[in-house]
């Protein structure tokens, strides 16, 4: 694994140039990773911090290799050093955490050097990024809507408004049903004084589903397709981005 022989290396006491070049090798390196990263995420939330962080915790890994050596006891005292420090950085999205954890390897091969592993596998994980950019694994429509339908309570329904939905969604999941209760309205009299109305919605079921549109539908299809049918009360739709968690 230590391909680097051009310069007497002792593990103990890393020489000057050769701290320096790692560093610099790691740099290099992760500042790819950082650049795959920013042409093949179609999120608008690139943070620069995190694009820097990408750049600077590989630096920051190959120092900690360098500093390690080949001494176990260095080993586990920086071990217990870093456990000490608690990080609340939360990354919600696969994705990110895979770039950072690629970012730590270079820095590790790096620093111990292993610049030839550290090289290929750079350029393979970037090369894999930008096919799996360019494939139909990575999906455009990442939009998901909350779907509401207000209808009579009767039990075909469910299975009628599921239907409608097969023609146009490509995934959907019922979250929540639930039996309406009496609504209360205030409004006022000619007077000015204030009435409570209470309308009766003992009738009525309200089911939410959570959706994701077929590439060929639209949102003015599904919209008609389930107005059509009878008994709809209410329908409320709206679609927002939703980040994919671990």
């Amino acid at each position: 694994m230590l391909d680097f022989d051009v310069l007497n290396y002792d593990p103990d006491t890393p020489g000057f140039y050769v701290i320096l070049l790692s560093t610099l090798f790691s740099f290099f390196l992760s500042s790819l990773i950082a650049i795959t990263y920013q042409l093949t995420t179609k999120s608008i939330y690139r943070r620069a911090h995190f694009l820097q962080a990408l750049v600077l915790i590989s630096m920051v890994a190959a120092m900690i290799m360098q500093a390690i050596g080949d001494s176990v006891a260095r080993g586990l005292g920086i071990l217990g050093a870093l456990s000490i420090i608690r990080f609340r950085t939360v990354l919600d999205d696969p994705r990110n955490i895979t770039f950072m954890f690629a970012s730590l390897g270079v820095g590790i091969a790096a620093g111990v050097l292993g610049f030839t592993v550290a090289l290929t596998s750079t350029l393979v994980f970037c090369l894999a990024a930008f096919i799996l950019y360019l494939s139909p694994l990575s999906d455009n429509n990442e939009l998901i809507g909350e779907l509401r339908l207000q209808v009579l309570k009767e039990d075909h329904l469910r299975a009628t408004i599921e239907t409608a939905m097969d023609r146009y969604c490509r995934d959907y999941e019922l979250e929540k049903l639930r039996y309406l209760n009496p609504k209360r309205m205030k409004n006022y009299t000619e007077q000015g004084l204030p009435v409570v109305e209470e309308i009766s919605r003992e009738d009525l079921q309200e089911f939410t589903y959570l959706v994701r549109l077929r590439p060929s539908a639209t949102l003015t299809e599904l919209t008609a397709g389930l107005e059509e049918i009878e008994g709809l009360e209410d329908l409320r739709l709206n679609f927002q981005q939703r980040q994919t968690k671990l």
